[in-house]
């Protein structure tokens, strides 16, 4: 399961900012995605959150492995100024 999330910009009224999370709903619907929820946020913007059922590119599933920088000495700190 893929997940994507868009966030609309600002609308001054309430009636606006449902029919813009209503047609992006319905655009990406049309593209197999699913609106799972939404927040909105002080600001008048929505933030949307959208689910797919198809699978991650391989590539994409495994996570990256960190390599540590061996010039960079690892420093313990205790909290107390010297």
């Amino acid at each position: 399961m893929t997940y994507k999330t868009i966030v609309i910009d600002h609308a001054p009224k309430a009636k606006k900012l449902a029919a813009e999370i209503e047609n992006k709903a319905n655009e990406l619907a049309k593209e197999g995605w699913e609106l799972v929820t939404f927040s909105t946020v002080v600001s008048r913007k929505a933030i949307l959150v959208f689910r797919t059922q198809n699978e991650l590119p391989e590539e994409l599933k495994e996570p990256e492995k960190v390599k540590k920088n061996k010039k960079t000495p690892e420093v313990e700190t205790t909290g107390e100024k010297e």
